[in-house]
Formats: C-alpha cells, structure tokens, sequence
C-alpha cells in the first residue's frame, strides 16, 4: 500500500531510521519505517473496515465467543506447542528498561503463551524475577515444561486478567508489567478491568509496557464480512479475538486507570516480501507508562 517516509526532524531512531524516499527501492530491503498514507489509501483503507464490519455477530454468538476464550487458545497451543511464535529479542531495544537496571526487579509478563518473551529475558538478565500468567492452562504446562524454567528466577501461573478474579500477587509489589499483543486477546469491554488490576499490583514509579495492533493495521484490513463483534474488534476462524487501537483510545485507557504517559507512538511500517514482489501495511501501538502513586 503506501510509501513515503516522515520528515527527518520527526523520525524517532527508536523505531527505525529506514526511511523509503524512492519508491523505485521499495523491493531493497524487507521493511520500511516511518510510513505515511496518502488520502487515497486511507479512504481504501476506512471503506474496507466498514464492509468488513457491516455484519456483526448476534448477541447470543458474542457471549458465547467471549465464554470460550481460554479453551479457543487452549486449543491453539495443543495445536502449535511451541512452533508458532518466534522469540522476542526486539523487546530489549524497544523496552530497555527490561535490562537497564543493575537492581533486582520484578516482571509481570501477561500472556506470557509459552515464554518467548520471559526466556529471552531469563538468557539476559540474571537479577530479574518474572512472574508471568497466561489464560491457557496448556500454555503455561509448555512454560513449566522448558528447561530454561527455574522457580529460582520465574513462577508462571494461569490467570485471565479479563476476570473479576484478583491477580494472586501482592499489591505495589511489581516493577514492570509487559502487555504484548495481550490486551487484543480479551473482549473490549473487560480493558478497563484487565488495566485496574494490573496497577494495583504495579509499585509506585513502576511502568507498564505495550505493544499491540493499530487500527488500519493489514491484519484488520483482512477479515472477512461475518467475523466482527463491534468496533474494531473481531474473531479470527480460530475461535480466538483480535482488536486494533488508536493512541486516543491507549490514552484513555492508560490515564483512566491512574498512569502517566512516558511514550504513545503509532508504529507505521512497510513490510516487504522481496520474493514475492508483496507489500504489506503494519500498524501497532506502542506505549509506555508510569505509576507516580
């Protein structure tokens, strides 16, 4: 889809220098960053989400899905085990406070599916404790079953942190809580729930870190007439969800719940197939925040 890259003085090296300023050299590299639509790809864009979305899931359909969401990635790990997600080594330069501390310090990884953030981490980081939950009972079974696993450094343990049900740690305990691509996983209803109890148990000047999927992104782009269950929000043929955010919303969602915003950046990138001469539009949300109380 689009091409073209910010201003210079704009670019934040954070996420990436690779500015595509010649659309004739898309194809030499595998991704772009800092990419910009023109009007003609957002109005493309905004017209396939309202046809993708016209058709809603019934009532009955909705409570069913959101009823059967553990067991739906429960299945998905009896199935995939360990194969399907790759190791998170981008977290450290995305994150650095996840290695920047000679200190001890605690972790809360949420949705932590079979480790793929919290073994890189236990590989790098020898003074850090992480504490990591999952809704899938199977995926925490893979956890407990690697041999990087060691009580002395990590306690993982299920929880679905959309439940009314108190996270079994103590409050003002953690230093850093890690939400990747998790809060997309829970019906929209429950964010505010899911964020209440992760403050609570995060210490004063403790920070939450977030990545997930932005609105517009190619995987919202995708879906089908049939798989939406309300705004942004929708099923995957799997059985499991998926939901797209706006940096409004993440602001909304953060302060309401009490934190003070460190960082709020809408990842834009290109990604390029030079195989298949594919171009593919991501977008994902990216946050940083602060618990000053």
């Amino acid at each position: 889809m689009a091409e073209g890259g910010r201003k210079e003085e704009e670019i934040n090296p954070l996420f990436g220098e690779r500015c595509l300023d010649d659309p004739e050299e898309v194809f030499q590299h595998n991704s772009w960053d800092h990419i910009e639509w023109d009007k003609d790809q957002l109005r493309q864009a905004e017209e396939t989400i309202k046809v993708n979305s016209s058709q809603k899931l019934s009532d009955e359909e909705q409570r069913v899905l959101k009823s059967n969401v553990s067991q739906k990635w429960d299945d998905f790990y009896e199935r995939h085990q360990t194969k399907f997600f790759k190791d998170r080594q981008w977290l450290f330069r995305l994150f650095p406070e996840l290695l920047g501390k000679d200190t001890p310090q605690s972790l809360l990884e949420v949705g932590c599916g079979v480790g793929n953030t919290v073994f890189p981490l236990l590989q790098t980081k020898s003074n850090l404790f992480i504490h990591c939950c999952d809704f899938s009972s199977t995926a925490i079974e893979l956890v407990k079953a690697n041999p990087l696993y060691d009580t002395q450094n990590c306690s993982a343990f299920v929880h679905d942190i959309a439940s009314d049900d108190p996270l079994p740690l103590p409050p003002n305990s953690i230093d850093l809580i890690s939400l990747i691509f998790v809060m997309s996983a829970i019906p929209s209803e429950r964010f505010k729930v899911a964020l209440s109890k992760l403050v609570s148990v995060l210490k004063p000047g403790g920070k939450v870190l977030f990545r997930d999927y932005g609105r517009l992104d190619l995987a919202q782009l995708r879906f089908k007439k049939g798989k939406c269950i309300g705004d942004d929000h929708y099923v995957r043929d799997d059985g499991t969800l998926s939901y797209f955010f706006t940096e409004e919303e993440m602001a909304e969602l953060m302060e309401g719940s009490g934190l003070t915003k460190e960082l709020l950046h809408t990842d834009k990138r290109l990604i390029v197939n030079r195989g298949k001469q594919l171009k593919m539009n991501r977008i994902w949300i990216i946050a940083k925040y602060c618990k000053l109380k």
